[in-house]
């Protein structure tokens, strides 16, 4: 039992116990994303005005270009050995990393209830139970999952893409038989609102995965290429959103009194009565299991990550003492995030679509900030060189509060609240734009540009380069190109730049 449950959390994952290839990111990602709450996402652009033709173009976009981001933060997996949100204390500090930390938790009880209302459907349709008894016992089998950890992630992820990949291309034959194709694209009317609408739904869908996604490409080998691991996950996330997606756009726009509001006994339906609608709530409860499985482990890492900040650092690795948490401790903080997600889950089960909506487009405001200030760091700051140890602690070379790029953060989230566009709250400049919401590309931009301003000449933070060595694995003679492969173990000060894609 104790080789199947995973026994790191946050702390570096030595050479010896990675494994896998970077084609795990692609069936992972396509499972993660081949799911019932993907398609209500694609679904939404039509149910909220936009014509199908162009919807599907504007999930494309934005489905590449928050991938892309993602795809960044898969990279560093391999190269530090580390989950994602810990790095973001070389950024914030060791402490002050509590302040993304503390929002990213909160996203994750948000996807797990949202996830579970669905799933929910599909459990009490399928065990005869109802709703609510549904939503209960996915929420416990998902957190027994989440507990075992890494390795059953990932083998979660290769069922779902094979089994929710042929539940997919059977749903979207008998769509096509209902509806003709070519009368659901004839409206081609464009509305630059709505496609913005578009693109920001499918763009936050894929930027919401960016504070986990290092967590399960974090066992890759040492000498993974990033270029595969980015390819390879961008790929994944991609194929499977832009799937699921234009299914629920197809959908939305077939039949939207039908599928609004009784979106998975509409899909059901499609396949018909019996065995084959038993097979149906199997494969959604499934495409659930799988992404709820990742934002339940995201969760707990970034508790763990954002409690052991506070102690004191221990002799190795970057979590600080406490990194490494016994089974019982384990199970405490997933058995917490479960009950919340729950208990959110039952409360606004009525109301999801809506609710769903205004989450999906409100996260933007808080992770893209994240995203370019940890992108940037990585990337062109510490070019791909973190201080490993000095990442638990907060006397080290990172400190305990790093007030500049908490101000860059601040002020990132603060410059999109005049372009957002919800159903709680609208900023001023929507309306001169025509309704549309470009928060999300203001939350890039500024916190990229403020954060390379003030710390591009911030050298005491970027440990020195480790030297090359000819013929290693990524160095001058060895497979992956120069840089490919960094020289330390994750336990040695420094690491040298990666390739990148």
């Amino acid at each position: 039992m104790a080789a199947v449950v995973e026994q790191r959390t946050i702390d570096v994952v030595p050479d010896d116990e990675r494994h896998g290839t970077p084609v795990s990111q692609f069936t992972l990602w396509l499972g993660a994303n081949l799911q019932i709450t993907a398609v209500v996402t694609g679904a939404l652009a039509v149910v909220f005005g936009a014509n199908a033709f162009w919807s599907l173009i504007g999930l494309l976009l934005g489905n590449l270009l928050g991938g892309a981001v993602m795809a960044l933060h898969s990279a560093q997996g391999p190269r530090l050995g580390l989950p994602q949100m810990i790095t973001s204390r070389a950024q914030f500090g060791v402490r002050g990393a509590v302040v993304p930390l503390a929002l990213v938790i909160v996203m994750y009880i948000g996807f797990f209830a949202s996830g579970t209302v669905l799933a929910g459907q599909a459990v009490g349709e399928l065990t005869h139970l109802g709703d609510t008894p549904g939503i209960a016992v996915f929420a416990v089998i998902t957190a027994v999952a989440a507990a075992v950890g890494y390795r059953l992630v990932h083998v979660l992820g290769r069922v779902a893409s094979v089994v929710c990949a042929l539940a997919f291309l059977y749903l979207g034959a008998r769509l096509l038989e209902r509806a003709d194709l070519a009368v659901l694209l004839h409206d081609r009317s464009f509305s630059f609102p709505l496609f913005l609408l578009a693109v920001s739904l499918s763009a936050s869908w894929q930027l919401a995965f960016g504070p986990y996604v290092a967590d399960y490409s974090r066992y890759l080998p040492r000498h993974t290429s990033t270029r595969a691991t980015f390819w390879w996950t961008l790929s994944g996330s991609v194929l499977g959103s832009q799937w699921s997606m234009t299914f629920g756009a197809l959908a939305a726009a077939a039949a939207p009194a039908a599928f609004v509001g009784h979106e998975v006994s509409y899909v059901v339906s499609l396949g018909g009565t019996g065995l084959i609608a038993s097979a149906l709530y199997f494969v959604i409860a499934l495409g659930k299991l799988t992404i709820n499985v990742l934002n339940t482990y995201g969760g707990f890492m970034s508790l763990v990550t954002g409690v052991s900040g506070f102690r004191r650092p221990g002799p190795s690795g970057a979590g600080g003492k406490g990194s490494t948490i016994t089974p019982r401790g384990r199970a405490f903080h997933i058995t917490g995030i479960m009950l919340a997600g729950t208990a959110v889950a039952l409360l606004g089960k009525d109301s999801f679509l809506t609710s769903f909506k205004d989450f999906l487009l409100f996260l933007l405001t808080f992770f893209t900030p994240w995203s370019a200030i940890n992108l940037v760091d990585y990337y062109l700051i510490s070019r791909e060189r973190y201080d490993i140890p000095a990442l638990s602690d907060p006397a080290g070379r990172y400190g305990a509060w790093n007030g500049r790029a908490l101000a860059v953060y601040a002020a990132g989230v603060l410059a999109q609240f005049p372009f957002l566009a919800t159903h709680f709250y609208t900023g001023p400049l929507v309306s001169p734009l025509g309704g549309a919401d470009i928060s999300w590309l203001v939350g890039l931009a500024v916190p990229a540009a403020l954060y390379w301003t003030v710390t591009r000449n911030d050298t005491g933070r970027v440990p020195p380069a480790a030297p090359e060595e000819p013929g290693e694995p990524g160095g001058p003679g060895g497979p992956g190109g120069p840089g490919s492969t960094p020289a330390n173990t994750g336990e040695s000060p420094t690491a040298r730049p990666a390739s990148r894609p």
